[in-house]
């Protein structure tokens, strides 16, 4: 299968699901559903979207993370292939499609925000004139010293 038809062959199969969408990036595609990024295609290889609710799902039924090389390391991205039975079968592809639909709406929930660290207390805006503040005049005095 070449890689476009490969790309509508799976958004046919996330189509169930919701409206799909894909876009090329970096050589892959990303496959939209729901407006949410659920799939990676990479080498003609389907990876769908995991967290860490639904990871062990696709490792138990022999899923492979995707993988790619930067600076001599290896790094892991939060796609995992499905079951290979689901490329064929729209009803089995519905159940994976449904955990990255999930997994992707999950993801992208604000998280909480941390707490601002601490500042020291602002100058009003009376003292922060030119020549009011201390560095102004210690700027003042050392250029008219030298």
């Amino acid at each position: 299968m070449r890689d476009a038809s490969f790309v509508t062959h799976v958004m046919d199969l996330l189509e169930p699901v919701g409206p799909t969408r894909a876009r090329a990036m970096m050589g892959g595609h990303i496959v939209f559903c729901c407006e949410l990024a659920v799939a990676l295609i990479a080498d003609e290889r389907l990876y769908l979207k995991v967290d860490e609710t639904s990871k062990q799902a696709f490792a138990r039924a022999g899923g492979e993370p995707f993988v790619y090389e930067q600076r001599g390391k290896s790094i892991e991205m939060s796609y995992w292939t499905p079951p290979q039975s689901t490329l064929d079968s729209p009803e089995e592809m519905r159940e994976w499609a449904l955990l990255a639909v999930e997994a992707a709406a999950r993801s992208k929930r604000p998280k909480p925000k941390k707490k601002a660290a601490r500042t020291a207390p602002r100058r009003d805006a009376a003292s922060s004139k030119k020549g009011n503040t201390r560095a102004g005049s210690r700027g003042s005095a050392r250029r008219a010293s030298r």
